[in-house]
């Protein structure tokens, strides 16, 4: 017996892709204007944890818009509710974690051997 809903959750589908895109645009913007600061404060050393708390706020909305996203999905193509809300919630906030880690590392790195260091044209 196959697992149909009766209603599809199509409205959370679009909800959590747009939450995902919006909060991405500001978290783009925000690490932008991040990055313009960081070459005016070269005196001081720059602190990673600083820009992260900045950057926390969209990076969350982006966690909730891909966990919405995960879970609607997975319901419309057949998963009954808990299951799809047991799949789609661990595996999207581990991805984020990962993701949300390797940026701060990223940034720790990019303030200690700077932007050169990032050239990934030199390498080909």
């Amino acid at each position: 017996m196959y697992y149909y809903p009766l209603q599809p959750p199509y409205v959370l589908l679009i909800v959590g892709f747009l939450t995902a895109l919006t909060c991405g645009l500001a978290l783009s913007g925000t690490l932008q204007v991040i990055i313009q600061k960081w070459p005016s404060v070269n005196k001081e050393p720059i602190k990673s944890s600083s820009s992260l708390k900045q950057l926390l706020v969209p990076f969350i909305g982006i966690t909730v818009g891909i966990c919405l996203f995960m879970y609607s999905g997975l319901e419309i193509f057949g998963f009954p509710s808990p299951l799809a809300l047991g799949v789609g919630l661990p595996l999207s906030l581990l991805t984020c974690l990962f993701i949300w880690l390797q940026l701060g590392s990223l940034l720790e790195f990019v303030s200690i051997r700077g932007m050169q260091s990032l050239d990934l044209d030199s390498w080909s």
